[in-house]
């Protein structure tokens, strides 16, 4: 039998790729879509489920207990993805993020303690435990791993993390929480480093990488988070955290040569700025919990036909681009980002 979901942050990356993975796999599930659609938010990546009778699009700021309050009680269980996530835009305003991040879970989490949600989860990330080591690949970020996040966006993550796991612990909600790698995959807004770079090469400009490209990252597909989450959502102790990883560690200067190659460029393509303040040398993910306990393991994460694919995707939909790099956008990137620097 089919629930309701309601999904918070579902007209951005990750959570129209949830959306959408949930419309097509799990058939007697409808969504509720909430979203304060901000800067990143577009609906144009949900245009071909605009008509579907199981989804539900709400236009609402997750601090608005009235809105919420409105639309909760239609739900059996809810997806928590809504945040502010770009650590250069954290930099810039911490306090939006604290704002976003932390106190819209509190409300979130307030509205499904006051009408009964049956199942909370927390979409959380790799960045609350802070960064690993580049000379030692055998140490990994595990559920035990203590929190230690070094930017703003990661500080507000944690606190969404720590405020989940009080609520159950103090109110006996079913709360589940993951933690998950860099994702990458179709509908990513262009802040973000794989399509700004793709963008860049594609229109013969060069892509601005942060100090010697050095730093490490996890790299997971989207679609492989989004299952991770169902399975999270299913059969997830309640709370529990888990890692969601895609066994794809890869250095920024590795992943920018790749992108080069598949735009058919040179290395003279590379401009390397100033690094950002405070950049995390290294994260990566063991995921094996969650592979014990629930079965989930990546099977869309592998490069390079994953890359490809994603690389790919960005080429046949130039349209798309073009559409999201306009308005709020672009005059936040004229403002604060005149090299074109990007999130990774």
């Amino acid at each position: 039998m089919g629930q309701t979901i309601l999904v918070t942050g579902g007209a951005g990356f990750i959570g129209s790729n949830l959306v959408r993975y949930i419309l097509e796999h799990r058939p007697d599930d409808r969504i509720i879509n909430i979203d304060g659609m901000t800067y990143a938010g577009n609906l144009e990546s949900l245009a071909d489920f605009a008509d579907d009778p199981r989804h539900e699009f709400v236009h609402c700021d997750i601090n608005n207990a009235t809105l919420l309050d409105e639309h909760m009680p239609k739900a059996d269980v809810v997806l928590h993805l809504a945040a502010e996530s770009h650590v250069d835009r954290s930099i810039h305003d911490p306090s939006l993020f604290l704002n976003t991040n932390i106190i819209g879970t509190q409300c979130m989490l307030d509205a499904a303690k006051r009408h009964g949600i049956k199942r909370f989860v927390y979409v959380s990330t790799d960045e609350v435990y802070g960064e690993l080591p580049l000379d030692d690949k055998s140490q990994l970020f595990t559920e035990s791993t203590p929190l230690a996040p070094n930017s703003p966006y990661a500080v507000s993550k944690t606190g969404g993390d720590m405020l989940a796991r009080a609520y159950h612990h103090t109110y006996g909600m079913n709360v589940g929480i993951t933690r998950c790698s860099n994702n990458f995959g179709p509908y990513q807004f262009p802040e973000k480093v794989i399509p700004l770079f793709v963008n860049n090469l594609l229109e013969g400009k060069k892509v601005p990488l942060y100090g010697d490209g050095r730093n490490v990252r996890d790299w997971l597909h989207v679609l492989d988070h989004c299952e991770a989450i169902c399975r999270v959502l299913d059969d997830g102790k309640p709370g529990e955290a888990y890692n969601i990883g895609g066994n794809n560690e890869r250095s920024n200067l590795e992943l920018t040569k790749m992108l080069i190659d598949l735009c058919g460029r040179d290395e003279s393509s590379i401009e390397h700025v100033p690094d950002r303040l405070g950049h995390d040398m290294r994260y990566a993910i063991d995921a094996t919990k969650i592979r014990d306990e629930l079965g989930w393991e990546p099977t869309r994460s592998a490069w390079p036909e994953a890359l490809e694919a994603t690389v790919q995707w960005y080429k046949d939909n130039q349209t798309w681009s073009e559409h999201v790099r306009t308005g709020e956008y672009r005059r936040f990137m004229e403002q604060n980002y005149a090299q074109g620097r990007s999130e990774a």
